[in-house]
């Protein structure tokens, strides 16, 4: 029998950014948004400088298609950037640049550059890829008196052949979609937080390859202070 791997992801002192793309299966304009995210899996970049993840939101499946990796939390957490950024609606698709709203698409090729931003450094570890123990090191200047760590099961490789809706006769690729989150409130140790929790998906899907996204917010705030990702090399299921 093989025994669990460990892990352990950690990033330098500046802010890497956190690109999020919200999506459907339910939305013919979904497709082409989430090919140009997949592209960044080959980008030697790649959790170095940018973190992406795909949330499913699920308000597309009353044209009679449910996605399958759609969820509330998905959705309610877009909604939330709707009340944030005081906008009368959500849509798809919807790329988020580190907590603000990004209309530009994946065009621009400096649009996911190197930040000279100072964030302080995030860590996670795991002795099974299910549990897992963060730390966050304030970077010198930050002065906000909580935090909390958010995290996310991130699936590749994904296929689904959609029956209805928008992409009828489809069959759609996935990748960076997001298969189970989790949250904590980081307690002070120190100078530094630290926090733990356990992320697993209650999905029926087997996805090729599996990855990590974690990011940290301060106080009640949706924006990333800082964010990690890696990949897992075992199936996080």
């Amino acid at each position: 029998m093989k025994s669990a791997e460990s892990f352990h992801f950690q990033t330098g002192e500046t802010q890497t950014a956190l690109l999020e793309l919200y999506t459907s299966e339910g939305c013919s304009s979904c497709p082409p948004a989430e090919a140009s995210l997949s592209r960044l899996k080959e980008s030697p970049k790649l959790w170095k400088d940018f973190v992406p993840v795909a949330f499913h939101v699920d308000y597309w499946d009353y044209l009679g298609w449910k996605d399958p990796f759609a969820a509330k939390a998905s959705t309610q957490r877009q909604h939330d950037y709707a009340v944030q950024w005081r906008s009368r609606s959500v849509y798809t698709p919807g790329f988020v640049l580190d907590g603000k709203e990004w209309r530009g698409g994946l065009n621009r090729e400096d649009l996911l550059r190197a930040s000279n931003k100072p964030a302080g450094v995030l860590s996670a570890r795991s002795e099974d890829g299910r549990q897992w123990k963060l730390r966050f090191q304030l970077a010198a200047g930050n002065a906000s008196s909580s935090y909390q760590f958010r995290a996310a099961l991130l699936g590749f490789d994904l296929t689904s052949d959609v029956k209805a809706g928008e992409n009828r006769g489809r069959r759609l690729k996935h990748d960076f979609a997001v298969l189970a989150m989790a949250d904590v409130v980081a307690s002070k140790d120190s100078n530094a937080f630290q926090g733990a929790m356990s992320l697993k998906s209650s999905l029926s899907v087997s996805p090729k390859r599996t990855a990590l996204a974690v990011w940290v917010t301060a106080g009640e705030s949706m924006e990333p202070v800082q964010a990690l990702g890696g990949w897992l090399s075992t199936h996080a299921r």
